[in-house]
């Protein structure tokens, strides 16, 4: 985790002054601060919200040291990034921070705007591939901030992130404003990560591919929010939704790994009739989803709800009846995003309502367990999601340390190695999930129980598992592959990674 010497660093950023290094999972609490303001809006009546983008620029007064948003529902398939950064960078407009729910490696085609000064800070959950390696040799003028889904929502709606114009992909959108996610040749399903966003930018443009003359039926943000609205061809290809991280394993040992996962979970009182859970879009979270029906079925139980992001599998435990509701901040295929658009019980929730811990209760409170990846853990279970074990930015905090912290079980599904090297250590290269909200790791040379919870370890004595400590799978997995050497990296900081509760739990390395 973040130590002095470093906060010491990042206290010296313009703007970060009062950071806070983090301290424990709960230990945070807003103590009396209030929500920021939101800006007062005006429509003449007979005027006509749809204009073109050059028009819209000019129109919200966009300048150079400006905030801009965006939402990634689309992943991989987005377009409307390149799009709008294009236009505002033919205006010399210059030194923007962009701020996105995440950026995917589609996003690499904005690097010449990075390298010409167009953009010079990021705020995002995740940075991959050409822009994560700008990032990381020192391209921005101060280091990237990696938040979590519930803490950006957190930040927004705080004034800690404060957005000057947010530009909305929207699959539909009517003339007045109303914008959807499910409707229209470029449906992405939830626009929750869009939502905070719309509500507390000064300015917000819907970029449309699917413009309606008559108000929409379904409407995921309404026309109050929306100041202008522009059309384009395509805002992108929603083949590219179901990308990246998602898929469903089909790999033997990551299939032993979910089985034991499923196993770990029924055995516990955590699994019982009315639960409530969310499984990650890694191949083997949603493997042990598989397995959790069949145990559902051998028990008769149906889940009160279901939480997270949504795929296939999601929807069809929702029709058979195993899930009665689905509360869902994005979407990771087009069945979900079908379902979305048709089911009554399947319920479109902002990323705020979803994981802000600013909040009255977000929906992962309410959250009976749930199963989450990792590309590193350590031996105090801490997780590591955003870097590879050589420092380089390759994932995103996402939802994981939300979701960690709100479930009463917190199980981490992953293999002991990984090629030849070891992906449970002394120390994660960075640190992302703490190691006090993460419960059980599972593997396939055997689980281990957080001493921290001692209750769900006797819940599993005599289940037939294979249970050992942390300490003998750090000793199994040195045994398998070697003792590695130290890892190196350099003391100039080129990103920070905040916990939900805006407090800097670990930094990014230029390398």
């Amino acid at each position: 985790m973040v130590d002095e010497k470093y906060m010491e660093q990042i206290r010296k950023v313009p703007g970060w002054e009062t950071k806070q290094a983090f301290s424990g999972a709960y230990n945070a609490h807003p103590e009396g601060s209030r929500m920021a303001p939101r800006p007062v809006k005006f429509f003449r009546p007979g005027t006509d919200k749809v204009k073109s983008l050059d028009y819209i620029l000019d129109a919200i007064g966009l300048k150079d040291g400006m905030t801009i948003s965006f939402h990634h529902c689309l992943r991989n398939g987005d377009a409307v990034m390149l799009y709008v950064v294009d236009a505002i960078a033919k205006k010399g407009i210059k030194d923007l921070t962009l701020s996105a729910s995440s950026l995917s490696k589609v996003q690499d085609c904005l690097l010449p705007y990075f390298e010409s000064g167009v953009i010079t800070a990021v705020d995002t959950s995740g940075a991959r591939s050409k822009l994560g390696s700008f990032i990381q040799k020192g391209g921005l003028k101060k280091p990237a901030i990696f938040r979590t889904h519930g803490g950006r929502a957190r930040a927004i709606e705080t004034g800690e992130l404060h957005i000057d114009a947010a530009f909305i992909a929207a699959p539909a959108c009517d003339r007045f404003g109303n914008l959807n996610g499910v409707e229209g040749k470029s449906a992405c399903g939830s626009l929750g990560y869009a939502m905070p966003d719309a509500e507390y930018a000064d300015h917000v443009i819907a970029v449309t591919d699917g413009l309606s003359d008559i108000p929409l039926d379904y409407v995921s943000i309404p026309q109050t929010q929306v100041d202008y609205v522009t059309t384009v061809d395509s805002i992108g290809d929603p083949a590219g939704i179901a990308t990246g991280s998602i898929r469903v394993s089909k790999n033997p040992a990551e299939l032993l790994i979910s089985r034991y996962a499923a196993q770990v979970i029924a055995a516990t009182p955590y699994f019982h009739d009315n639960m409530v859970f969310q499984f990650g879009s890694g191949g083997m979270a949603i493997a042990t989803a598989g397995y959790i029906r069949q145990e559902m079925l051998k028990k008769n139980y149906t889940a009160a709800a279901g939480v997270g992001g949504v795929s296939g599998f999601h929807v069809q435990m929702l029709k058979e009846g195993l899930i009665k509701t689905f509360y869902d901040p994005q979407d990771f295929d087009l069945t979900a995003i079908d379902s979305l658009r048709t089911d009554i019980k399947h319920h479109e929730i902002s990323a705020s309502a979803y994981a802000n811990p600013f909040s009255a209760c977000p929906y992962v409170n309410m959250l009976d367990f749930t199963v989450l990846s990792a590309t590193e853990i350590d031996v105090d279970f801490n997780v590591n999601v955003l870097t590879d074990s050589y420092g380089k930015l390759l994932g995103a905090p996402g939802g994981h340390p939300d979701a960690a912290a709100g479930a009463q079980m917190t199980l981490i599904t992953m293999p002991l190695l990984r090629g030849r090297l070891p992906m449970l250590l002394d120390h994660v290269t960075t640190v992302v999930t703490p190691g006090e909200s993460v419960d059980v790791l599972v593997t396939e040379y055997g689980i281990a129980v957080n001493p921290r919870r001692p209750d769900i370890a006797e819940c599993l004595k005599g289940k037939g598992l294979t249970l050992t400590s942390i300490e003998a799978l750090r000793e199994k997995a040195v045994k398998l592959s070697g003792k590695a050497s130290p890892l190196e990296l350099s003391d100039k900081i080129c990103g920070v990674v905040e916990y939900r509760d805006g407090s800097i739990i670990d930094v990014i390395h230029q390398l």
